[in-house]
């Protein structure tokens, strides 16, 4: 999964995307998990989107999706702030670099049901500034589906 992963994120191998994002929805249908939930990837900001090309978490949420039967709304969040790579901090430095990085316009989220999509979580800390900004916009639930757990 590490080398998938890896060559899904940094080697443009985005035909990974696909059965990926399947064995995400077959966890996911597996589980009997909560109906009525839209998914949103999490965003990358724009300078980094264009230095790579894509958003990784974008690729599985729209594979996902489509396998899960669930839609999919990438415009809900945003990262509005740059940030340092996460892959060298710890913790409390990950909580600060996220803080307050992302952003969902007004009331955007009132009344839906989210489910955040992202290839790894390591300390939850991206999960969280996410959920923060779409509770904000009056997200009812949020809930995180990653690929990896990171040890």
């Amino acid at each position: 999964m590490r080398v998938a992963i890896h060559r899904l994120k940094y080697r443009n191998a985005r035909a990974l995307a696909k059965p990926l994002g399947e064995y995400m929805a077959t966890w996911w249908r597996v589980r009997s998990p909560e109906a009525g939930m839209v998914v949103v990837p999490v965003p990358l900001h724009p300078s980094r989107l264009r230095k790579r090309g894509y958003n990784q978490a974008a690729l599985l949420a729209q594979e996902f999706g489509r396998q899960a039967g669930l839609p999919v709304r990438e415009g809900l969040l945003s990262r509005v702030r740059h940030t340092a790579s996460q892959m060298k901090l710890d913790a409390e430095a990950r909580q600060r670099n996220v803080s307050e990085a992302f952003s969902s316009p007004g009331n955007a989220a009132a009344g839906i049901r989210v489910l955040l999509v992202d290839d790894v979580c390591t300390t939850g800390a991206t999960l969280e500034a996410c959920a923060d900004a779409l509770r904000s916009a009056g997200a009812l639930d949020v809930w995180a589906l990653t690929l990896a757990r990171a040890p």
